[in-house]
């Protein structure tokens, strides 16, 4: 998010930040609680994720470092709109709304930056609304584990993620999910080791999901 500003703009964001640490498991905030800050992930990864009346979880996006969670709050002042859980060590910078005011009055290119970050966020649920509609579960995991492998070039790529947290990012039941993983091992494009998943040819998960070859 702040990538694009003077470095001495990027010290005065630091220096008004607190730094925090979340061990796997813990809740960084839920659905509803007050919007109080933006929270910038130096380490580890968080997931997103919306829960419904009977429970259940529906993942919409799973924060590596450098990306930033909890703008959308930030702009408007409101509650929270999702609950975020920390699905590895993290730590990371809570910059608090009002810390955030001050510095957007004293350096207006700030503002831009925030708003190009919630312009991306708009368009990853986009296409996450269209992959629902237009691809089958199969192709959700296999788009759902192209992204979590990111941009590595390593011939086999860890993602530490289970079963169970993979079909709520996919927007499946956790039998058809494993099915589908058990589908993908027998092609040769992954393999399961306890509660991770190793894959070993993203080229053709990108091609299951339909996604350009790069």
């Amino acid at each position: 998010m702040f990538a694009g500003l003077e470095p001495e703009v990027r010290q005065r964001v630091i220096a008004a930040a607190v730094p925090r640490t979340y061990r796997k498991g813990q809740l960084l905030f839920v659905e509803n609680d007050p919007g109080e800050s933006l929270i910038v992930l130096r380490r580890g990864a968080v997931a997103v994720f919306r829960t419904a009346p009977t429970g259940e979880r529906a993942v919409l996006s799973v924060i590596r470092p450098p990306d930033v969670l909890g703008e959308v709050s930030l702009l408007d002042a409101s509650t929270r709109s999702a609950s975020a859980e920390a699905i590895e060590d993290c730590t990371a910078l809570a910059l608090s709304r009002g810390a955030f005011m001050e510095l957007v009055h004293s350096n207006p290119r700030i503002l831009d930056a925030v708003m190009r970050s919630l312009g991306g966020l708009i368009r990853r649920l986009t296409e996450q609304n269209a992959d629902h509609v237009f691809l089958d579960l199969p192709g959700r995991v296999a788009k759902t584990l192209v992204r979590l492998a990111g941009e590595s070039q390593a011939p086999m790529i860890t993602i530490e993620l289970n079963q169970s947290q993979l079909a709520e990012m996919a927007g499946g039941s956790r039998q058809s999910v494993n099915q589908a993983i058990g589908s993908f091992a027998n092609r040769g494009w992954l393999r399961t080791e306890g509660r991770r998943i190793v894959v070993t040819d993203v080229a053709a998960l990108r091609r299951r999901a339909g996604m350009n070859d790069r």
